[in-house]
């Protein structure tokens, strides 16, 4: 048995070794590692290791479902679901776990995010570099196409530090940098959090699979964020960032080879986003012992919500 059990779905994903690297060079707890290939091997491959466990399915079956298997065969209290492009401060599950035991169970908690530079590409004639992103077809300054190389850096960006987010009405992901300068914002090192973005939760196994925090019904990718955060608020629970702690997720919105593993074919996504607001705007969810207007008054104002958005809740 373990203490923590972090669960990374992952689909073509080729940072998936340094992510578990990083995780295994900054545990400090009793924690495994179970990483989900979902339709693809590894590439590069995972070293064996006492502590990492690999299962692959030769399908693919989507974020939420993947996520779903590693958790079944985790044998952690508690599990972290992260994505497979992260890096992560020395000592985080040791510090989520002493945070957890100040709280009552039903709490899904994250450590503060950070952005993660994993690498720059660097033009090995002439010296040239550029932030992560798409593979450039030729260096801009010599013409060079075959000496352009990523240059790994797999390091967290000092700013932004976000401790707090929230979605709009429709609903669509929010940075909330504003609730966190209100008087009333919890001056702790946990401070409470609307929603989520979706790289990272942690919780007890159990809370995981009694409200389905992945639901495999409302698409394989998607809004995750936001399903967890409402699951976890409306079953009467609460969702916290540990501020003592962070992690680094790596951004990929610039599209070509530097997009997500995830198929997100638009209509894919629309579909997710209509299901998740389905279930939480008309108070669908048959877990719910709260309506999603109350959620949204406990940290009103809220960006992107006006009174009327919030009178239709009922």
């Amino acid at each position: 048995m373990y203490d923590l059990s972090i669960l990374i779905p992952s689909r073509n994903e080729m940072f998936l070794k340094n992510t578990i690297d990083n995780i295994l060079e900054n545990i400090e707890a009793d924690t495994e590692v179970i990483a989900l290939l979902d339709g693809a091997w590894a590439e590069p491959a995972i070293p064996q290791h006492d502590r990492v466990n690999i299962i692959y399915v030769n399908k693919a079956i989507g974020q939420r479902a993947g996520s779903n298997i590693a958790c079944q065969l985790a044998q952690g209290k508690y599990v972290m679901k992260v994505d497979a492009h992260c890096s992560f401060d020395k000592g985080f599950d040791r510090k989520m776990l002493e945070a957890f035991e100040t709280v009552d169970d039903n709490v899904t908690m994250v450590p503060t995010m950070k952005n993660l530079h994993a690498f720059d590409w660097k033009c090995y004639k002439c010296g040239w570099k550029k932030y992560q992103g798409p593979t450039p077809e030729k260096c801009p300054d010599c013409g060079e196409t075959k000496k352009i190389r990523r240059k790994m850096l797999w390091r967290a960006k000092p700013r932004p530090n976000s401790n707090a987010y929230c979605f709009d009405s429709e609903p669509h992901f929010q940075y909330f940098g504003e609730y966190m300068k209100r008087d009333t914002t919890n001056k702790d090192y946990l401070n409470e959090t609307m929603s989520l973005q979706g790289s990272c939760f942690m919780c007890t196994k159990e809370m995981y699979q009694e409200l389905d925090l992945c639901d495999e019904t409302l698409g394989s990718w998607g809004n995750q964020g936001i399903e967890v955060a409402l699951k976890t608020w409306l079953s009467g629970g609460r969702v916290l960032v540990n501020k003592k702690t962070w992690y680094a997720h790596m951004f990929r919105t610039q599209g070509g080879d530097f997009s997500f593993p995830y198929e997100q074919r638009g209509k894919h996504v629309s579909r997710t986003k209509h299901a998740v607001k389905k279930l939480f705007w008309e108070n669908r969810w048959d877990k719910q012992i709260l309506p999603l207007s109350w959620v949204v008054e406990r940290f009103w104002p809220v960006p992107g919500w006006k009174q009327e958005d919030l009178d239709k809740l009922g």
